[in-house]
């Protein structure tokens, strides 16, 4: 696959390869791994664990405090 990038980006890709002391591809690289990944699911240890990760649920996203508040719930 081949990327071509536009000057601007080019330039900051080989600013911070140069400040972290790698080239500009093991820096892109490592940047889409570390982005594209998916993240490993969580293995309980003990039983304990099980239980907690048992109790929790992903509720999306938190509101903020206003959209909490009274003036917030009719906006």
């Amino acid at each position: 696959m081949v990327i071509t990038l536009g000057t601007d980006l080019e330039a900051v890709l080989k600013e911070a390869a140069r400040t972290q002391g790698v080239s500009p591809e093991e820096l892109v690289m490592k940047t889409l791994r570390e982005r594209l990944s998916r993240p490993q699911p969580i293995e309980p240890r003990d039983d304990w664990e099980r239980r907690l990760l048992a109790v929790g649920s992903d509720c999306g996203v938190s509101l903020s405090n206003e959209a909490l508040g009274s003036e917030g719930l009719y906006e």
